[in-house]
């Protein structure tokens, strides 16, 4: 039998105001439910959305869908610092965090964690077998890791 454990939950298109039922869920199976805020999410609602994450915030770092991008806004260190006032929560950053300086730049900004996905979806589709694929994402990986402080 396959057992299968995991303790947060991150469901992106569910906005604050349509979690309940999720939330009542996830709190029957000891889950926590990790909301996201925006570059666009006015400050009033940030602090709803803060307040009603648990683990942690996420904090998307662009407006737009996700997906490698070439630079972080700087817009996101005065959102960091912004979230983090609000809450003692730790603060996650994601959506264009594809290369090692992005890493590096947020991580120094105050983020408590970094997200990476599009780049490693990309990396794995690309490469020329799997076994390739996986030797490139374990070298970006420890790329990645070897950026923060």
């Amino acid at each position: 039998m396959l057992s299968l454990f995991f303790s947060g939950l991150v469901v992106p298109d569910v906005p604050l105001e349509e979690t309940a039922i999720l939330r009542e869920e996830a709190l029957k199976n000891n889950i926590e439910l990790v909301l996201l805020t925006t570059p666009t999410t006015p400050s009033d609602r940030m602090k709803l959305i803060v307040d009603a994450s648990e683990g942690f915030v996420y904090l998307v770092s662009s407006i737009g869908v996700t997906g490698a991008r070439t630079s972080v806004s700087a817009r996101v260190e005065s959102l960091l610092q912004d979230i983090k006032k609000a809450s003692g929560k730790p603060v996650a950053v994601g959506f264009g965090i594809s290369k090692p300086e992005h890493v590096k730049l947020v991580a120094g900004w105050g983020a408590d964690g970094v997200i990476v996905g599009s780049a490693m979806v990309k990396i794995l589709g690309e490469a020329k077998s799997p076994e390739e694929g996986l030797k490139e994402l374990e070298a970006f990986t420890k790329s990645l890791k070897a950026a923060l402080p």
